[in-house]
């Protein structure tokens, strides 16, 4: 270990003092909500660092050993010497496992500003110690009770003295020696096995449960022998009527001088499930990531026209998820993923009319006109950033509400992060192996043990456990991952375009994978994708990732196969133009590797109504069918289109016009136009008390193949994806806590937590009225002009209090240039930057001592 600098720090604020740039600027880093707003002085940066939340979000965010390392340091004596500290972890047994990781624990807690002081002198900011530090209220992660000294703070010398004769020590006169001597005995090991080798079984046994906690026990009024025999000697010490606890000193003499049962200064390695050739994983991926475009697709063209209605309270009913989970034939959960995704990433929102429903967005038209590639990676880099989280959906909220898909209460701040920190593990595996769910879930956990205060209502695992459960299920949804396994576009989209560990010999289920450390200079594959990449960064990775992964998507086909019984083969994914005319054309039978349409009256008609004639269906088969246009499908096109328009339907409230009467009399005379209330205008004309659209589906299901058509009496011509959102913006994520600060913010920051804290801490010549410490310097508008002036002459510079035009106050160095007009014009050690200020804002003025720090 290195020495602090001598003389040592008398304040956190002091050891920040003596930080450099680069320190500064890896503490704002990992704590960034320090500079939300940027601090004024550093003092004020060391009272932010103190603050309550600021310290519970940066104790959430440690690993579980430096975690550890922050509990011993809560039950060690404030302050404490290193070798304190070292004992407390690694034991009598000296672990040389601790030994090693120690300096970097602690290396850890001092770059986030958690400890300061020198290695002798380690102190442990307050509030984590109070967060930390055992009490009845809060007990210690360590298992540990309160020292002798807090246990016996209440009792009578008395008393106090009857223990120390009791445990044999020598009588004292006062209650503070006696407590002492009573604490070097449970401290010194030699004596204190002496003590316990005198002690029964069953006093012993009492001990040993207490010992790794809870340390608080119950006694009756008129205790047993062997527990009269461990309260007469302090070994258990009473706390309240009833209730005793086990000493600290005497607890870690049990357990040997730790702290806690299990140290773990090394996270747990990641077992490997199964091993595969990169090509297999590459392929099983690109396989995913093709069905994954082919169900966003279908999901979206069928709400083309509209899809669900939006719920009073946002979202998606429970029976159109049920309905939509059908329509993909996916389970329900996947099916809220894949509607998530879509909204994510910007292709799915409300259409905002007075009948709010669901629809595709503009977005959704520009995305169909992108390669395959580029459409994935545009999905992937959605939910990598997304803050929705699907998994939570049929969950309840904070008010027992169901949480509903496209719903408010799905954003999960944590979400990002945890997905990028699996993946991240995922990349530092050798190409090809998968690992095994539980080592994954340990591995979090050993880096991120508390729980944070954003949990949800439902199972038994924390929300950082079930968000990796979904990253890792969802990953393979997507592509991301093959058969387990990170894939080659994978790790590009995370920014690592090749795997970064090779295994020497081939690695099998439930083989430990190597387990890379923190404190080395080398960076591994999880070192480069811990943190999100930046905008610009997440661009370029997508383009390798669409890049790597165009050549293994299949090749779009131009053609398919139409057979006798009015089906159509298509032996591959479609191109663009084919699919979206035979999707009008024909419905689909079944999907798969090769997709089976088939050809009926109404998908016929759906064509006809799109604006297409026969002869533009004929040429269509003709042109793109290698197999002859079937006898049957061409009559069936010549039949639906010759009875296509043959009825006209237009707004009266409805009306059906034909030349032929008889069809109308046969309309009429039907038992199903009832619902319909028709009656004949004339020998040509029957009037509806129904709207049009309604009136076009009666008669469609009666058999018929009606038209409808304008006032002027033109056909209407439905098109197909016709219906689509106004321009919407895909939802921003919901950030956890305030966003890492780029290069720029920080030296910003640094700079002006720099100069305030010259302007605060630059020795002032006294003055006849000197001001407390922190307060503003205050003078009359005569002796401010006065002293400015001056300093203008002399070049010199001097320290302003200033209160800008919101009425905040601040305190500035500056050295006056020139002053004139009821404005001084100077320049800013504060702001680094010349300035002009009005006087009437400014307090007070006071000269700078001759000697300056």
């Amino acid at each position: 270990m290195s020495t602090e600098e001598t003389p040592a720090p008398r304040s956190l604020a002091e050891a920040l003092r003596a930080r450099d740039d680069a320190s500064l600027a890896a503490l704002l880093r990992s704590r960034p909500d320090l500079i939300t707003p940027v601090p004024t002085d550093l003092t004020q940066l060391a009272t932010r660092a103190g603050t309550r939340a600021s310290v519970v979000r940066a104790l959430e965010r440690l690993d579980r050993f430096t975690l550890q390392t922050a509990q011993a340091l809560a039950v060690a004596p404030d302050p404490a010497a290193y070798d304190d500290l070292l004992g407390l972890l690694a034991g009598d047994d000296a672990d040389p496992g601790v030994t090693a990781a120690l300096p970097r624990a602690l290396g850890v807690l001092r770059e986030q500003a958690l400890v300061w002081g020198g290695t002798d002198r380690l102190r442990l900011v307050r509030t984590a110690r109070e967060l930390l530090a055992p009490s009845p209220q809060h007990p210690s992660p360590t298992g540990l009770g309160p020292t002798v000294a807090e246990a016996t703070a209440g009792m009578s010398p008395g008393r106090v003295q009857e223990i120390v004769a009791a445990a044999g020590l020598t009588s004292t006169h006062d209650a503070v020696s006696a407590v002492a001597s009573l604490t070097a005995l449970f401290t010194d090991r030699k004596r204190m096995a002496a003590l316990l080798d005198s002690a029964s079984p069953d006093s012993v046994d009492v001990l040993r449960r207490l010992v790794w906690g809870p340390p608080y026990g119950q006694v009756t009024a008129d205790p047993a022998v062997h527990l009269r025999w461990l309260l007469d000697r302090g070994l258990l010490l009473p706390t309240s009527p009833g209730t005793v606890v086990l000493p600290r000193e005497v607890a870690l003499h049990l357990r040997g001088g730790r702290a806690h049962r299990t140290t773990e200064p090394l996270p747990p390695g990641i077992e490997a499930a199964a091993s595969h050739r990169p090509q297999v994983v590459d392929s099983a991926a690109a396989g995913q990531a093709y069905t994954a475009l082919a169900t966003v697709e279908e999901l979206l063209k069928d709400w083309d026209e509209g899809g669900p209605a939006v719920l009073r309270a946002g979202g998606l009913s429970v029976r159109d998820l049920k309905r939509t989970a059908v329509a993909l034939d996916v389970s329900e959960p996947m099916a809220a993923f894949w509607v998530e995704l879509a909204y994510a990433a910007g292709l799915l929102a409300s259409d905002g009319e007075a009948d709010e429903r669901y629809a595709a967005t503009p977005a959704y038209d520009e995305w169909l006109e992108q390669p395959a590639a580029t459409r994935w990676a545009r999905l992937t880099e959605a939910w990598l950033t997304a803050t929705r989280t699907a998994g939570v959906i049929g969950g309840r909220d904070a008010k027992d509400r169901t949480l509903s898909a496209l719903g408010p209460g799905l954003d999960r701040s944590a979400a990002p992060e945890v997905r990028h920190r699996v993946l991240a593990l995922l990349a530092a595996l050798p190409e090809g192996t998968a690992p095994t769910v539980d080592s994954v879930l340990a591995r979090l956990h050993w880096e991120r043990p508390t729980r944070g205060p954003q949990q949800d209502r439902e199972g038994d695992e924390d929300l950082r456990t079930r968000l990796a459960r979904w990253t890792l299920s969802e990953a393979e949804s997507l592509g991301v991952t093959g058969r387990g396994a990170l894939s080659s576009q994978g790790r590009a989209l995370l920014g690592v375009p090749a795997a970064p560990v090779r295994a020497a010999e081939p690695v099998g289920p439930g083989d430990k994978l190597p387990v890379h450390h923190h404190d080395h200079g080398t960076r591994t594959a999880s070192h480069l994708v811990a943190e999100p990449l930046s905008p610009p960064e997440q661009a370029l990775a997508s383009a390798t990732a669409a890049r790597l992964l165009t050549p293994l998507l299949p090749e779009p086909l131009d053609h398919v196969l139409l057979q006798a019984d009015l089906t159509a083969v298509a032996p591959g994914p479609l191109r663009r133009p084919l699919a979206d005319m035979l999707g009008v054309l024909a419905d689909v039978e079944s999907k798969g590797g090769a997709t089976v349409y088939r050809f009926t009256p109404g998908s016929v008609r759906r064509a006809l109504d799109a604006g297409r004639s026969a002869s533009d269906l004929h040429d269509f088969l003709t042109a793109h069918s290698r197999t002859p246009v079937p006898q049957p499908l061409s009559y069936l096109i010549d039949d639906v289109a010759r009875r296509h328009g043959h009825l006209r339907i237009g707004a009266a409230s409805a009306y059906v016009r034909c030349d032929d009467d008889a069809v109308l009399s046969e309309i009429l005379a039907d038992k199903r136009s009832a619902n319909l209330r028709l009656r004949r205008l004339a020998p040509t004309v029957l009037a509806a008390q129904t709207d049009p659209a309604t009136l076009l589906e009666g008669l469609r299901g009666m058999g018929f193949a009606p038209a409808a058509e304008s006032a002027e009496g033109d056909v209407l011509i439905t098109r197909a994806l016709a219906h689509r959102t106004p321009a919407r913006t895909a939802p921003e994520p919901v950030p956890d806590g305030p966003p890492a600060p780029d290069a720029t913010l920080l030296s910003a920051a640094i700079r002006a937590i720099r100069a305030g804290d010259l302007a605060s801490t630059t020795p002032r010549k006294p003055t006849e009225t000197p001001a407390a410490k922190g307060d503003l310097p205050r003078t009359s508008p005569a002796e401010t002009l006065a002293t400015m002036q001056a300093a203008v002459l002399t070049g010199e510079a001097v320290w302003i209090g200033y209160v800008n035009a919101e009425g905040a106050a601040s305190q500035r160095v500056i050295a006056p240039i020139r002053v004139e007009g009821g404005f001084v014009t100077a320049y800013d050690h504060t702001a680094d930057e010349v300035r002009t200020y009005p006087l009437h804002r400014v307090t007070g003025v006071a000269e700078l001592a001759d000697t300056q720090p």
